[in-house]
């Protein structure tokens, strides 16, 4: 099974492509309201509070419990879309089944 670690020093793309080679879906960044910057670092865009540190993404996880792990520990919005980037993934499917 696919997994990785993401951390602060990674760049919003690499960690976008990496989601996307893992997992065969889409991760949506944000920064604020807006799409995040490519080449900012995730510690560049986190919230003021967040406690940082790294993240284990695993297939099997439930796409609600990443996307609010992020959110907890970079204090950053992400939201998993399908793999063509068309629509929102279910918060209560796995990452691996919304890359299929």
């Amino acid at each position: 099974m696919a997994e990785f670690n993401i951390s602060g020093r990674m760049a919003v793309k690499s960690l976008k492509k990496q989601f996307k080679d893992a997992f065969g879906a889409t991760l949506r960044v944000y920064n604020g309201a807006k799409f995040a910057d490519d080449d900012a670092t995730l510690a560049s865009i986190r919230a003021a509070g967040a406690k940082g540190g790294e993240v284990k993404v695993v297939g099997n996880m439930q796409v609600g419990n990443f996307e609010n792990k992020i959110k907890e520990v970079f204090g950053i919005k992400v939201q998993v879309a399908n793999k063509d980037d068309s629509a929102l993934a279910a918060n209560d499917i796995t990452i691996a089944a919304a890359g299929r």
